[in-house]
């Protein structure tokens, strides 16, 4: 019989490699597609990733509870034996966190990811408790996700070794805090390189990340092919080819300078592949895709299929 700890271990393991964080499609009335979200998902996993994630470029803040929860359902029910399934239980008070926490782990989730409360900056004593409440709530690896590149505030380094000296086989890390590289760096040096640590910049530090060690990445899904492109490139030690990929992929990235700007850049992309119906993003948001912007987007996107042909 294999212990819990074995079982958290080799779950733990799983969660590497390509895994898009997926798009919420909703019909025009801003209620979930859940057909359109299957046959993302199904589009995913066909393209060779090797799990998917729901997190914030999902949404998760702008979904009800309810919703959070059929879409965890629904999602974990589509990848079955076919990828690893990564849910953000995140909330604003550690109870709403465990609750989602236990739910993803019915649902059949491989692990969690939370960020920190956004609504109320809290000191490290407060945040580790969070943090511990959601290891406690269930036995599944939890990925400790700093997005304080985009809400919140960065966790100390030693926060975070800390977290991972205390549960070796159930923590991973997602760092966005500024400047990435080096932080990445300081992570893995402080837990003298056992911290397991996925990238989050939407491919723009894939390269630089890759060379410090990541076990995985987490891109958005418009342009999944070319990031499981230039992840196999990097794992083959293809400088050239890596490159030829990544500096399309940077420019394409760049222009997405804010969640909101992710939103819409990645649902317009999707939309154009045929894989969304529309655009629709809940309100309200900061960001709105502009005829010059979505022309240089269009630019952009163009030449980075090329790219992945080898042309």
């Amino acid at each position: 019989m294999t212990s819990p700890a074995a079982e958290s271990s080799s779950a733990n393991a799983a969660v590497s490699g390509v895994l898009p964080v997926f798009q919420m499609p909703y019909h025009e009335d801003e209620s979930i597609d859940f057909a359109t979200l299957e046959r993302e998902i199904d589009w995913l996993i066909e393209q060779g990733a090797d799990g998917v994630v729901m997190a914030m470029v999902s949404e998760t803040l702008r979904l009800t509870d309810a919703e959070r929860r059929t879409v965890a359902e629904c999602v974990c029910k589509k990848v079955g034996t076919r990828g690893s399934v990564v849910i953000s239980v995140s909330a604003e008070s550690s109870f709403a966190a465990c609750e989602h926490a236990r739910h993803a782990a019915a649902a059949g989730a491989t692990a969690l990811m939370a960020i920190p409360p956004v609504s109320v900056a809290v000191g490290e004593d407060a945040l580790r408790r969070y943090y511990e409440r959601i290891l406690a709530a269930t036995g599944l690896p939890l990925v400790v996700q700093d997005a304080s590149g985009y809400v919140g505030r960065p966790m100390s380094i030693q926060f975070q070794a800390n977290l991972l000296r205390d549960f070796p086989e159930r923590v991973l890390f997602k760092p966005e805090a500024t400047p990435i590289g080096p932080r990445l760096s300081a992570l893995r040096d402080a837990t003298n390189g056992r911290a397991r640590i996925l990238e989050g910049s939407g491919g723009v530090a894939l390269v630089d990340s890759f060379r410090r060690g990541v076990v995985g990445t987490m891109p958005g899904a418009e342009i999944l092919q070319a990031i499981i492109a230039l992840w196999r490139a990097l794992e083959a030690g293809n400088d050239q080819r890596a490159y030829e990929l990544s500096l399309p992929i940077s420019s394409l990235v760049a222009v997405q300078n804010s969640l909101d700007a992710f939103l819409a850049v990645e649902k317009y992309l999707l939309h154009r592949q045929g894989i969304f119906k529309n655009r629709v993003i809940r309100g309200p948001t900061g960001f709105n895709l502009d005829e010059e912007t979505r022309r240089e987007v269009d630019r952009l996107f163009d030449l980075l299929q090329t790219a992945v042909a080898g042309v």
